[in-house]
């Protein structure tokens, strides 16, 4: 109830004129008044941006705290990442006085005589994860496709459930799978016939032991292929329908109209699907490490033995004796997260040239 040109006691019976000047009472309750019920109102001066922003911070003790508290959240991730590239410096740096940057080209690896390069290890790496990428994203892609466009209702759940339970299983299991059943397959179904069609090339030549870079490449595709698969699901199920009926209201097939309207739409999501299922491939480290070969050199066959940085770390890091050899160690722990760091960010590049600000999942990426 509002009460005009007056003041409201909690006492029974009280009420004053707000002219009245000689009462004045700490019991009192006052009620806004509306400046245009006053004769002699002063209009209140207009507000600044500068205070409305003061306003908005508030100047409650809760909110001052909650705003800390979130503000103190929010700089966790980027001081815990500083921090971890401080310490992987620290420690690598005996090994970057002693090598500097021909670490990184030089192949010889040999912890008694004191000489390490990483070569193999990032060629290894980078390698088996371009590979993994050719095989699991026209997977992936299929999968998301048939989801979205062409599966029964009733089955879409069903098969996006089993596609991403294949994340949840651990990476251990997934290399005893590739020990007992996907190295013996390869060696008698896959392998002789791509060596007797393509082995004079060079990508297919040499002897086959079984623990290869192709093995490896295969594991991390089937690895992937779950990050890859969902990421694009949602991507293309957040395309609008009327890409979808336009394509088809000018005489497209299904086929032709996710090709052209649908795909191309959402192509900034789709390449960040991509990079998500990349940087899961440059880190991974057991499975990768159980079939891949774990052999420091350089081979063009994918047929050969190969190792990653993330195998040799998990390998020789509890067994490096040396200082020389633990700071290498370090230094390839520093080298795998610059080169992470740079895919990361060729990608964001990517995707900004692709999308500029309008494909669909641009803004989130």
């Amino acid at each position: 109830m509002r009460l005009r040109g007056g003041f409201f006691c909690a006492m029974p019976r009280c009420y004053r004129s707000v002219t009245d000047a000689e009462y004045v009472s700490d019991r009192m309750t006052t009620l806004p008044i509306h400046p245009a019920t006053t004769p002699h109102a002063v209009p209140a001066p207009a507000p600044t941006p500068q205070s409305e922003w003061r306003t908005l911070r508030g100047t409650n003790v809760g909110d001052r705290l909650y705003r800390a508290t979130l503000t103190a959240l929010a700089l966790v991730l980027p001081l815990l990442l500083v921090t971890l590239l401080a310490e992987l410096v620290v420690g690598a740096w005996p090994a970057i006085k002693r090598f500097g940057l021909p670490f990184v080209w030089t192949s010889v690896w040999d912890p008694v005589a004191g000489v390490f390069g990483a070569a193999p290890m990032i060629f290894g790496t980078l390698a088996s994860s371009l590979l993994a990428l050719l095989i699991a994203v026209p997977l992936a892609l299929g999968v998301a496709i048939y989801l979205t466009e062409f599966s029964p209702k009733w089955l879409r759940q069903p098969i996006a459930f089993l596609v991403e339970l294949l994340a949840a299983i651990p990476s251990v299991v997934y290399g005893l799978w590739g020990i007992f059943v996907l190295i013996p397959f390869l060696r008698s179904y896959v392998v002789p016939p791509l060596r007797a069609t393509l082995g004079w090339t060079p990508l297919f030549g040499g002897v086959f032991y079984g623990n290869s870079l192709l093995a490896g490449g295969i594991i991390l595709a089937i690895m992937i292929v779950p990050y890859i698969a969902a990421v694009s699901r949602e991507v293309l199920l957040a395309v609008p329908a009327s890409q979808r009926e336009a394509a088809l209201g000018m005489g497209a097939t299904r086929w032709e109209a996710v090709w052209t309207a649908v795909v191309p739409y959402g192509r900034a999501g789709l390449i960040g699907a991509v990079i998500l299922g990349l940087g899961r491939a440059l880190g991974e480290t057991m499975a990768v490490t159980m079939v891949i070969g774990n052999r420091h050199d350089i081979s063009l066959s994918v047929l050969q033995p190969a190792y990653t940085m993330a195998a040799a770390i998990a390998n020789e890091f509890s067994e490096a004796v040396s200082d020389l050899h633990l700071a290498a160690m370090f230094e390839v722990g520093l080298v795998l997260f610059v080169v992470t760091v740079i895919v990361n960010a060729c990608a964001r590049l990517l995707i900004w040239r692709v999308a500029r600000g309008t494909a669909v999942g641009s803004r989130a990426l």
